[in-house]
């Protein structure tokens, strides 16, 4: 399916599922907000990444309005409902701010790996057990995907996108589990170089070299 749909480009990468809470401040997207609100339609936010558009993003639909300013700004909850690809960006529209673009939607195989899950999950979680953070995917393991939980893993806005790409769970797991196994590694690493810094000035028990 192919249609039209009004832009709100950002330099972030937002997935299917996704709860994201945004504030308006700028005309255009004013603009943009206010007739989604009023037309009850989504909006799609394809990521910026060096000051490009990329061609994939996700269209998002407006949850709620939390906030209304004086001046027009606004805070609103919105969740990612799919994933674009951009086939024409239309940067004028006739009596409007913002912009638009012809997209389609590519299809999304969900099929996914519950053993593959399991280690990435496994290995998530040492990972923020590493770094001394605590995180709450919100979803049982067994209802989790790969989307529910990239944004935990400390990719760069770059491998997210790349995730973003990927038509097949299948392939983001293993996307994401070659990304831990390098990771991980180096965290390990890293503990191993603040014991040494930790133990510099202390007195060390050493037992001496014997000759034969």
């Amino acid at each position: 399916m192919t249609n039209f749909i009004p832009i709100f480009p950002l330099n972030l990468v937002v997935y299917p599922g996704e709860k994201l809470n945004l504030h308006i401040f700028e005309p255009r997207y004013k603009h943009l907000i206010k007739e989604c609100i009023e037309n009850k339609k989504p909006f799609g936010i394809p990521t910026v990444i060096k000051d490009s558009v990329k061609e994939m993003g996700t269209l998002v639909e407006i949850k709620d309005v939390s906030k209304t300013y004086e001046d027009g700004r606004m805070d609103i909850k919105t969740e990612g409902i799919g994933v674009f690809k951009i086939l024409e960006i239309i940067k004028e529209l006739p009596d409007k701010l913002y912009s638009g673009a012809i997209v389609n939607y590519p299809e999304n195989y969900p099929k996914k790996s519950p053993t593959k899950m399991k280690f990435i999950l496994q290995s998530i979680r040492l990972l923020h057990q590493r770094l001394g953070v605590t995180k709450d995917f919100g979803k049982p393991d067994e209802a989790l995907n790969s989307f529910d939980i990239a944004h935990h893993t400390g990719l760069s806005t770059e491998d997210e996108y790349h995730l973003l790409e990927l038509p097949q769970e299948l392939q983001r797991e293993e996307f994401i589990k070659r990304y831990l196994l390098k990771v991980l590694p180096i965290m390990e690493h890293m503990d191993l170089l603040k014991g040494k810094i930790k133990m510099n000035g202390h007195f060390k028990n050493l037992e001496g070299f014997k000759f034969n």
